[in-house]
């Protein structure tokens, strides 16, 4: 039972405000061995709930996605190995739509058809060919908050004449926010925004190594930038960065 169909109940008088009050604090949590799922954050945020893969058992994994399938039409999976995901494809043939996008190692479990992506596009962009895994992980949550993508990879500064058609190109698709994705110096997303009149997020990459490695120097670098219109997550957060691009192409969409 969902939140439309509790206030239907009270509406026609089959429930008193008494128990519709009881059933919508029911509706936040549901409790299950080695988890306390959150099943109402799609209603509270239009975001829907994450299911972070690595380092969980087979049964807590599935345990969670078929708890909050019932509750919600779409759940994603992120950081799933390759076992992991053929486990939830299996699990889940014949009862739900799952979409793998193997790059980023994400899977989605969907009730029902997904509706047509939506403008306007979010632009991914990525400083080197290593950086394309933590930017399809952005790609998978974008898409599965329904709207479209617009990809550039392996465009760095080390060929700074790489950029320029990316901007231009950004500019004409009417993308309102860019997702840029850097290792090693993380100089991209600064160059980027001097070039772009939208929202950049800078989303740094593990890549690197030595002094400031692991995306260390990257980070850095983005926070200290002096390009305005520059936000930043943090490393390899490609969920956090998709999740913010789509919540602001879904504000942008309404206010055009």
């Amino acid at each position: 039972m969902d939140l439309r169909e509790i206030l239907y109940q009270l509406k026609n008088g089959k429930i008193d405000v008494e128990e519709a009050t009881r059933k919508i604090r029911l509706l936040a949590l549901k409790e299950m061995e080695g988890a306390c799922i959150d099943i109402s954050r799609n209603i509270r945020k239009g975001v829907p709930e994450v299911i972070f893969g690595e380092g969980k058992s087979d049964d807590t994994l599935i345990g969670a996605a078929d708890a909050l399938l019932q509750d919600n039409s779409v759940v994603i999976a992120t950081r799933v190995t390759p076992a992991q995901a053929e486990l939830l494809i299996k699990t889940f043939s014949g009862k739900a739509k799952t979409t793998y996008y193997e790059r980023g190692r994400v899977v989605s479990i969907r009730r029902g058809e997904a509706p047509p992506l939506k403008d306007p596009p979010v632009a991914i962009i990525t400083a080197g060919s290593c950086d394309i895994p933590v930017a399809e992980e952005a790609l998978a949550i974008i898409n599965e908050m329904g709207f479209k993508t617009l990809t550039f990879y392996d465009v760095g500064i080390a060929g700074l004449h790489r950029i320029f058609p990316v901007a231009k190109r950004c500019i004409e698709e009417g993308v309102k926010v860019a997702i840029v994705v850097a290792g090693m110096e993380g100089a991209l997303p600064s160059v980027f925004t001097s070039l772009f009149p939208g929202i950049v997020i800078g989303l740094p990459s593990s890549i690197g190594y030595g002094h400031g490695g692991r995306g260390e120097g990257a980070l850095t670098t983005m926070l200290q930038s002096c390009s305005p219109g520059l936000v930043v997550v943090n490393i390899d957060n490609g969920v956090g960065a998709g999740i913010a691009a789509a919540i602001i192409s879904r504000i942008a969409s309404k206010s055009d």
